[in-house]
């Protein structure tokens, strides 16, 4: 049990899925090891009294029982369960929950709507970047929480009695999708969020997050179609405009909707478009965790981080032995790069936290090898767990850190839905030239550098008789004029006295 000593489960016994994560804790942080998940669709088994089936019981022991064989190596006082509206609303919920703590050997604790809004946004702030003064929505089976807050702290958080089991149920019964069922199904959740949103609003927020399945496909789709990661009201009109348009839930069929997820997608977009209207939401984007990451990260009792992506860089410099130091020479001169031509190039701070992104970790790839080390470090960031990145923002460093030296692949940074391909490509010219000017690691041999853009053209102007004194950059700085030119990016390089 001693190398299991560092092991910690958590368990939601949701409305439409139950979930399981483990992780191990390390380095004052947290490490997933196992995530599983499975549609138990409890709230479907309840009948008009609040009555579970036996059915829906059955489904929701089974995958406890998957679950309990996991749940053998880790400590009793490392694994918290706990159970969401479903199992509050259910009259007969103790039946359920007898066999399920006979099942997993722990016991179950059902939360109230308002401490399942708390760890969702727990959650949340321990995962996803951005602004810590934030809204979070998170749409689940049979409850509803919405919740804001700063850093930290929870200011005002709601439960609402819908979800997306409930609500197609409810709505969506005979299985139509037609423009009358979105709109009851809408008219019925904008009822229910009005009361509360004085209340939310009056705190205000930066950012809106999504922490749900709704959300989750919906990003999901976005990638499929090329479409930016920012989910706005005219997109969710034209998902729905779609799902009219297929008449059945049965034939729903949209790009990037997975089968699994489309069955409870019409009534979670409904859920969605009422809460962008009442809110009056402009942009959306998805969280990086919610209710098992805030119950792991309470069980941790690990402080919710300032910058979540700082650390998250941070921790893969120290887990792959990185050079800090230069690290930190790359970013302060690709930084300094980006402010010169900033204003030509619109380069704005989402900007500047991409590129920083990518510079303090540009060297990973050396840590499997140096031959394609560009290539080593995109295969690393693609499959690695970024806490506080968005998955667009993740495949956007990828792709920078893939093309830092050497041959471009503009193809690549057109294809990825985090920025406009011109401002990929940008932030790309930036950092490979900051890699360049840097190369000899020491903060005396980087050079006064000037630069100057006039539309896609880019002047790098350096003193006089640099590249004389220094023919191994002047070669690195031609070779790059020659790459770049490739791709029909002009780079010229300029002496100035």
């Amino acid at each position: 049990m001693q190398s299991c000593a560092s092991l910690y489960a958590a368990i939601d016994l949701g409305s439409n899925s139950f979930h399981m994560l483990v992780a191990r804790e390390v380095a004052d942080t947290s490490q997933t090891l196992t995530r599983i998940k499975r549609k138990v669709r409890l709230a479907a088994g309840l009948t008009a009294d609040n009555q579970l089936t036996p059915e829906a019981m059955q489904r929701g022991w089974q995958c406890l029982r998957l679950f309990a064989e996991h749940l053998q190596d880790i400590p009793p006082q490392h694994i918290r369960v706990v159970a969401t509206a479903t199992l509050r609303i259910a009259t007969n919920a103790d039946v359920f929950l007898l066999t399920a703590r006979e099942i997993l050997g722990c016991p179950v604790q059902v939360i109230s709507g308002e401490e399942e809004a708390r760890l969702i946004y727990q959650g949340v702030a321990h995962t996803t970047g951005g602004s810590d003064e934030r809204l979070v929505v998170d749409i689940g089976g049979g409850s509803t929480e919405l919740v804001v807050g700063r850093g930290a702290n929870a200011l005002e958080l709601f439960s609402l009695e819908m979800g997306c089991v409930t609500w197609l149920d409810r709505w969506f019964k005979d299985r139509s999708l037609t423009k009358e069922n979105f709109e009851q199904a809408e008219q019925a959740a904008r009822e229910m969020i009005r009361p509360v949103v004085s209340r939310l609003q009056a705190y205000g927020w930066k950012v809106c997050v999504g922490a749900s399945g709704t959300v989750q496909a919906l990003q999901e789709i976005m990638v499929a179609q090329g479409m930016d990661e920012q989910i706005t009201l005219s997109k969710l009109l034209q998902l729905k405009q779609r799902a009219i348009q297929c008449g059945k839930l049965e034939e729903l069929e949209i790009e990037g909707l997975t089968l699994d997820r489309a069955l409870v997608f019409p009534s979670g977009l409904s859920i969605l478009l009422a809460v962008f209207h009442e809110l009056d939401i402009k942009t959306m984007t998805l969280a990086g965790g919610a209710l098992r990451e805030g119950i792991m990260y309470g069980m941790l009792d690990l402080p919710v981080c300032e910058d979540v992506c700082e650390r998250t860089l941070q921790n893969l410099q120290r887990r792959y032995l990185l050079d800090i130091e230069q690290a930190l020479r790359v970013t302060v001169l690709a930084r300094h790069f980006a402010e010169q031509v900033a204003d030509v190039w619109q380069l704005d701070e989402r900007c500047l936290t991409l590129l920083q992104g990518a510079t303090m970790i540009h060297e990973i790839g050396l840590s499997i090898d140096i031959k394609n080390a560009p290539q080593h470090a995109a295969y690393l960031i693609r499959h690695t767990d970024l806490p506080g990145f968005t998955p667009a923002q993740q495949k956007l460093i990828a792709i920078l850190l893939q093309n830092q030296s050497h041959h471009i692949d503009v193809q690549q940074l057109s294809q990825q839905n985090c920025l406009p391909p011109h401002m990929a490509q940008r932030l790309c010219r930036l950092m490979r030239l900051a890699i360049i000017f840097a190369s000899r690691r020491r903060d005396e041999t980087v050079p006064e550098v000037k630069l100057r853009a006039l539309d896609d053209t880019l002047h790098v102007l350096l003193p006089a008789d640099w590249l004389l004194v220094h023919p191994l950059r002047a070669e690195y700085l031609e070779q790059e004029s020659q790459w770049q030119s490739y791709v029909h990016w002009p780079l010229l390089i300029e002496t100035v006295n």
